[in-house]
């Protein structure tokens, strides 16, 4: 049934209008001309939003975050849990979010679901919202009967690896800010400070020392070509991102980076503690290994480290095992290939990889929280240099000219 807009008049000849909804335009006469309203005009309603009403659409449309999935996995939990039908329990999820892609991506979903696709093939339709990993455990959780397991997994998965990443975030958040105020600093600087004690300096007409001409010479060329300076680091910025966006730039990046001063250690073992997580959730769902291990590959952020875990498929369809495998890769440390070999001989992979992935987030979040300390000292040396040249090359002048009047 449709909604209709009307404009009428009652039995006293006074206006009214309003909506109502019915088959067809005669089907809601009908209904007026029982109410005693004389019908003027019945149009299809159209609904017209507002501007707030727009304000909200928009700030809640877009990509859909983690905390989103985490929030669905485990209201979609509760519902297979209680027996509610998917169809009735999606649409209920999608009438109280106010996330606009997401709701129309449930939406979406029902709608398949009542045309007789399952679940996973109606999540295959909206690749942006669910990766494979997801898709794939869905899928082995209605295979096996037990769809209210697979979301309680993923919801434990998802919510572990993203207290990974915000972890990581807030101990960068810190440097990041130092880093962004010191460039500040010394824009202003070679601005605004050094021109001012140049033209002051000038009219002594004294010799310069060494750090104050070198100051100088700085400040002139960025005063003099500031624009083409701020056009090559945009586009270096802009350029660099275009390429390790690319296949051959992200691995190049995803090798570089675990390489990085401090942080590397911490990316890696974040990295194999994503893996270890995820290899463990789509064992236990009963994915066959091979295509565990390919969909290991895709989810995990690094594509360098994902060739490395290919190198591994390769290796299990080759006949070798877990351990040997996981040790040709290198990737891993003794401790964790042995609690490999011991999952590999008892029959329990997926129970000693969750382990494994436990052991790398402690390590994770004990050197986060330690990163403020070992940053700190980098941080002052970087200031106390800065701070050393700007002396040197600001009151060594200052101190001659002095003694020269003395």
């Amino acid at each position: 049934m449709a909604l209709y807009q009307f404009k009428g008049r009652n039995a006293e000849g006074r206006p009214v209008s309003g909506q109502l909804e019915g088959p067809s335009p005669d089907a809601v006469a009908g209904q007026l001309a029982g109410r005693g309203v004389t019908p003027i005009a019945i149009e299809p309603y159209e609904h017209r939003p507002s501007w707030s009403e727009r304000w909200q659409e928009w700030r809640h449309s877009g990509q859909v975050e983690t905390v989103d999935l985490i929030m669905f996995c485990r209201q979609m939990y509760t519902i297979t849990r209680a027996g509610v039908p998917l169809v009735r329990g999606i649409r209920g999820l999608a009438a109280n979010l106010r996330h606009v892609t997401f709701r129309n991506t449930l939406e979406d979903i029902a709608d398949r679901l009542e045309s007789g696709l399952e679940l996973s093939v109606a999540m295959r339709h909206h690749p942006n919202v669910f990766n494979n990993l997801f898709i794939s455990v869905v899928s082995v959780g209605e295979g096996s009967g037990s769809l209210e397991s697979a979301f309680k997994q993923l919801s434990e998965y998802l919510e572990r690896d993203q207290e990974t990443i915000k972890s990581i975030k807030a101990a960068l958040r810190y440097p990041s800010f130092v880093l962004i105020a010191l460039a500040i600093a010394i824009m202003v600087i070679n601005v605004k400070v050094i021109p001012a004690f140049a033209n002051m300096f000038s009219q002594f007409g004294a010799d310069l020392p060494l750090p104050t001409r070198i100051l100088v010479g700085v400040s002139d060329f960025f005063v003099a070509f500031w624009p083409y300076l701020l056009f090559i680091a945009v586009g270096s910025f802009y350029g660099f991102r275009r390429y390790i966006k690319t296949d051959k730039g992200a691995r190049v990046w995803g090798r570089k980076k675990l390489g990085l001063i401090v942080i590397g250690d911490i990316i890696e073992r974040a990295s194999m503690a994503r893996y270890a997580r995820s290899f463990s959730v789509m064992l236990r769902a009963g994915l066959p290994v091979n295509q565990a291990l390919d969909l290991c590959a895709r989810a995990i952020d690094n594509p360098w480290l994902g060739d490395k875990i290919r190198e591994i498929r390769a290796g299990v369809e080759r006949g070798e095992g877990l351990f040997q495998t996981h040790m040709t890769s290198g990737m891993f440390t003794p401790l964790v290939l042995q609690m490999i070999a011991v999952g590999e001989e008892s029959g329990q992979v997926d129970q000693l990889l969750s382990e494994v992935a436990e052991f790398y987030e402690r390590e994770v979040d004990y050197d986060t929280k330690r990163l403020s300390d070992r940053i700190e000292p980098i941080m002052v040396v970087i200031m106390a240099s800065f701070v050393l040249i700007l002396a040197l090359g600001i009151f060594l002048p200052m101190w001659e000219m002095y003694n020269i009047q003395q």
